[in-house]
């Protein structure tokens, strides 16, 4: 609401500057300052609502924290879509909260110390396995698969999550279970995201084997371990059709860590001609979509900062 021209002449009396006509003042927090006990109706919108200039002023935030490099302030108010008058306002009060910084020689902005320690704090409590056994939980639910979490563990790739769908898949698999390096779509994610130091050996050992043991499309040399790891870089995800087990197909999609290194497997697997297998279908598209989102959780960021 617009001031009236009696608190006009009441700011000019006492010195006190009138309140700017443009949008220095967020409707949603003006409204707020003249909120009175209508009803309980208008008090639980009111909590639904929230206070609009923080998310507002938020913009400013995560375009920096997307924006790899300090930035001026009117590429900073343009990406957020604001003026630079208002975003200036903002980011003067982040300033004194410690949320961002400003260089005194360039006068760019970018995230300040308090960001940083809000990062840690985050990372220092949250339990990777934990929040994907919920959005796991979900996704089985969702799509009635069955689905698992593997960690690397000192034997190697390690189930330690598993959920059944309606109709379980006759995998045999168990908590524990270390899965094949070279047969099972969880064993070529790992190889294919974790550095040769620590699954040399447990490749090197089932390729000795291979040539005895393995069927299908089971990588057999060297050159078709390579091979096969590339494709698994290429499409982003692990993928086997009856490699481990005769008839049963499986995903593998990776969660990675602040770090960007490989956190751990989601695992989805199924009876063939009644698990999508196909690259970009229903099973693999909400995989990867649960896994994108776990990744943010733990800090991850495809774009280097």
């Amino acid at each position: 609401m617009p001031p009236s021209s009696r608190s006009v002449r009441s700011a000019r009396s006492t010195g006190t500057p009138a309140a700017p006509a443009d949008d220095a003042i967020d409707f949603d927090d003006a409204h707020d300052a003249h909120d009175g006990p209508d009803s309980a109706e208008a008090g639980e919108e009111k909590l639904r609502s929230g206070i609009q200039s923080i998310e507002v002023g938020f913009r400013l935030l995560e375009v920096l924290t997307n924006e790899p490099r300090a930035m001026m302030l009117r590429d900073l108010a343009q990406r957020a879509g604001m003026s630079p008058a208002k975003a200036h306002r903002y980011l003067v009060s982040f300033m004194r909260l410690g949320m961002v910084a400003q260089d005194p020689l360039s006068g760019r902005y970018e995230l300040g110390g308090f960001a940083l320690q809000l990062g840690l704090a985050r990372l220092a409590r949250v339990d990777g396995v934990k929040l994907a056994r919920i959005a796991l939980a979900e996704l089985r639910d969702a799509l009635d698969i069955t689905v698992g979490i593997a960690v690397w563990g000192n034997q190697g790739p390690t189930v330690v999550h598993w959920m059944e769908s309606s109709h379980p898949a006759k995998a045999s698999l168990k908590l524990g279970d270390v899965m094949p390096m070279l047969s099972s779509a969880t064993g070529l994610l790992f190889a294919a995201y974790l550095p040769r130091s620590k699954t040399g050996p447990m490749i090197e050992r089932e390729l000795g084997n291979a040539q005895h043991y393995a069927s299908g499309s089971t990588p057999r040399s060297a050159e078709e371990l390579e091979r096969a790891l590339a494709e698994v870089r290429e499409h982003g995800a692990a993928r086997v059709e009856g490699m481990l087990l005769p008839t049963i197909h499986a995903f593998c999609t990776p969660v990675f860590d602040a770090t960007g290194d490989l956190a751990l497997g989601l695992i989805a697997l199924g009876h063939e001609g009644a698990f999508d297998i196909a690259w970009n279908g229903s099973i693999d598209t909400a995989l990867r979509t649960c896994a994108q989102k776990l990744s943010y959780e733990l800090g991850y960021s495809p774009v280097e900062r």
